[in-house]
């Protein structure tokens, strides 16, 4: 594969990961591993991780491969066993119709490009193939504080777009992807103890929602 310039998330690549040993990441981390696990049928096959990061999510729900811009966070990744490929979701390096199903966690709000990541996401899919997102919607306490450290400079958020459930649903519909079930979580804001219910359906509100689509 052609040299790719340093992702942004190479920096502290060590540091993100170890995030999710803290108390608090912990807590975060197992409740929105609940909420997809809901979505993400327990007979898969072959599905695969964009924006796999560190691995984290994909390791926990027994997903085998995962791509990322990030050779930093990709061999973190690799060490727990995934098999990971440099690349960007704007251009996937797989054939068509490869996999049953494909994962983006709070991956769509750092896309360049976020439809034709979708266009990628399903001309690698098979014909019954199914998309899952987890997102921060716009709307809810996370997603207000996050957009404000973004307008403050962070380096990270300021180079995020974060979307409504309803954005995306439209977004996903014009890449030809149909809207299925959504399980919604973190309903409490920041600085609170994070709430482990599990809500059916969309719930602006909570900080984190899972959505699942179908191939169409």
């Amino acid at each position: 594969m052609q040299n790719r310039k340093p992702s942004l998330f190479d920096v502290d690549a060590d540091r993100y990961d170890l995030w999710f040993e803290s108390r608090g990441g912990k807590a975060i981390f197992e409740i929105e591993k609940n909420c997809l696990r809901k979505l993400i049928p327990t007979d898969k096959d072959l599905w695969l991780e964009v924006g796999v990061g560190t691995g984290r999510f994909a390791s926990s729900l027994g997903i085998s491969e995962g791509v990322d811009p990030s050779q930093e966070m990709l061999s973190i990744a690799a060490r727990r066993g995934i098999y990971v490929v440099r690349g960007i979701g704007e251009d996937l390096p797989y054939r068509d119709e490869t996999f049953d199903g494909v994962l983006m966690v709070t991956t769509l709000c750092f896309l360049i490009d976020p439809e034709r990541t979708l266009s990628e996401c399903r001309r690698v899919l098979r014909h019954t193939g199914i998309l899952v997102l987890g997102i921060m919607p716009a709307e809810s306490a996370w997603g207000r504080l996050y957009m404000r450290k973004g307008s403050e400079g962070h380096r990270l958020y300021s180079k995020a777009i974060f979307y409504t459930c309803g954005q995306v649903i439209r977004i996903c519909a014009e890449a030809r992807f149909s809207f299925d079930r959504a399980v919604s979580c973190l309903s409490t804001p920041p600085g609170e103890e994070p709430s482990s219910i599990l809500e059916e359906g969309i719930n602006e509100g909570g900080g984190f929602v899972a959505m699942r689509f179908h191939k169409t």
